[in-house]
Parts: structure tokens; sequence; C-alpha cells
């Protein structure tokens, strides 16, 4: 058995930048990383990070959030601070139910879900399984449904041979988001922040895997688990939920926030034409200010 790989120390700028306590559980695939900051008293937010991104992407949301609400952020095996096993299955399945086996050993019986592109399918994957735990939704450039829609940059990344030379050896998935996902460009340290955990060949593996994993027929080994999270969809149609949009989404185009509002029609949304899919890099303020509002809004128990 192959043994995980986990990133190495982080420096002392980023640390500045992420100045927040590491917790690590065992869980499928090895240690799992998270943060879990704020009263243990107050409600409960849990940030479900995407790919190539880990908690670090979360941080000015966290910082502003963290004085009023416990704000618990995992970083999913393979990403981040989290182990990087090489024969780990990395299937949708296997991080829902590692998301599952956090909050469940953390106590929380009800939370509020902030979602970013395949966190959607994660934390959505968690919540259909638990809508009585939930007490709000916050989506933000994700899906938690099928799509006939793959960009031409993506499907390259997941064919034989080139696929993982390009994203393994080359790190071309993670160093093209730092450009191609943001509208506005990125600072330095968050360029250096958001591609820190993904430096080798084998780091890379989860960036992999995660293209990989994306259902596009029904071969696809999760493909029924997709389904069965876009049909579970209806159990949360009574909850608050805030959209958030960067309309400069060359991936989660507009057409996903147009999905969203059609099975979530008293959602609040809220969308930006300079913001790309990078939306708490290119507007953190923006949009941590308008997340907090909505959270501190519907902070009241979830119906039944």
């Amino acid at each position: 058995m192959v043994t995980p790989t986990q990133s190495p120390a982080m420096p002392s700028d980023l640390r500045e930048a992420y100045p927040f306590t590491s917790h690590y559980l065992p869980s499928q695939g090895g240690q799992l990383h998270y943060i879990d900051e704020g009263p243990r008293d107050q409600p409960v937010v849990v940030c479900v990070h995407g790919n190539p991104t880990w908690s670090f992407y979360w941080r000015h949301l966290i910082l502003q959030l963290r004085q009023h609400f416990r704000v618990v952020a995992p970083d999913h095996i393979g990403c981040g601070l989290s182990d990087k096993p090489q024969q780990f299955s990395y299937r949708l399945k296997d991080h829902v139910a590692n998301l599952e086996h956090l909050l469940d050993h953390l106590g929380i019986t009800r939370s509020s879900l902030v979602v970013h592109d395949w966190g959607g399918a994660i934390g959505i994957g968690w919540a259909i399984q638990h809508p009585e735990r939930v007490q709000s939704l916050v989506v933000t450039n994700t899906a938690a449904f099928r799509s006939p829609y793959m960009p031409l940059s993506i499907r390259l990344t997941r064919a034989p041979g080139l696929g993982p030379l390009l994203v393994r050896g080359c790190n071309a998935f993670a160093r093209a988001a730092i450009y191609r996902a943001t509208a506005r460009g990125l600072p330095r340290l968050a360029s250096k922040g958001l591609l820190f955990p993904y430096n080798s060949w084998a780091n890379r593996i989860g960036t992999l895997r995660f293209v990989q994993d994306i259902p596009m027929n029904e071969q696809h080994p999760s493909w029924s688990t997709l389904k069965s999270i876009e049909e579970g969809l209806v159990q949360l149609g009574s909850r608050p939920m805030l959209v958030l949009w960067g309309e400069a989404d060359w991936c989660f185009t507009p057409w996903f926030r147009d999905q969203w509002k059609q099975r979530f029609p008293r959602a609040e949304v809220h969308s930006w034409a300079k913001v790309g899919h990078y939306l708490m890099e290119d507007a953190p303020d923006q949009a941590a200010d308008t997340i907090h509002a909505f959270l501190a809004k519907n902070d009241s128990p979830p119906h039944a």
C-alpha cells in the first residue's frame, strides 16, 4: 500500500494569510485536514471547496465570520493539507462520506453550507441525506446536477496519457486556474497559496482524479451518485438559499446559475459581471459581506 503524501510545511507569508489552527481526522484515504474556527456555541457554517482549491480559498470569509459563527472548512482527501494517497478511489461518494464523517465527529447537528465548484456536489450530497440538519445554503459557481456541458480544456485533462502529463506533470490545471478562474487577476500571495499544496507529481493526484470523476454518461462510476444528488435537491426546497455568481466564469457559466434559479425560485440571487470562477478571490469583501448578511438573517432553526 502506498503511503499517503502530505504537503510540506506552510511558509510564514501563507501562514499569516491563513492564520487558522489545523486539525486532522482519520478518514477514508488518510488524514483529513480541516479548520474549525469561532465560538462553539454559535451557528455553524460549513465551507466546502472544489478543485483545484482548498480551504485557503475561504480565508477571507472565515476571518469575517469567525467572530459570530463557528466555521468549519475541510480539505478533501487529495487536496490542501489533507493526505494525498496514490491508490484512493477519489469518487464523489467517498468525498461525501468523508464530509459526513467529519460533521458527525464534530457533533454538528445543524449547519449552513457554503459551497463552490465540486464542493457543490459534495456538500449537497451530504445535505440531501440529512435535510433536517441543513439550516441554509449558499451556492457559488457550482453545480449539484448533471450537465451536458464540458469545456474542451477540461476534456483534454481527462484524456488518457495526456491528462496525467498535463495535470500531474505540468500542474497545468491548477496553474491555468490562477489565470483563467479570475477576471481581475490574483495577487502573488493568493496564487502562491492556491498552488502551495500541489507541488509535485504525487501531490497532484487529487487534482487529476477530480476531473476524471466528472460523470458525463451512465457508464461513469459517479453518474448514479450525481443523479441521486440531483433528484434529492427537492428535499432542500424549503431551506433559505443564497446564489452568488461570477458571471465571467468560463466553466460554470450563467447557464448553471439559471439552473439553480429554476430549481430554487425563492433563492436570493446576486451576480457580478466582472467576477470569475474564483468569486472569493475576485470579490472577497463583497461576497463575504453578502454571505454574512444572509447567514445573520437566516440563523434560526430550519424547517422540519
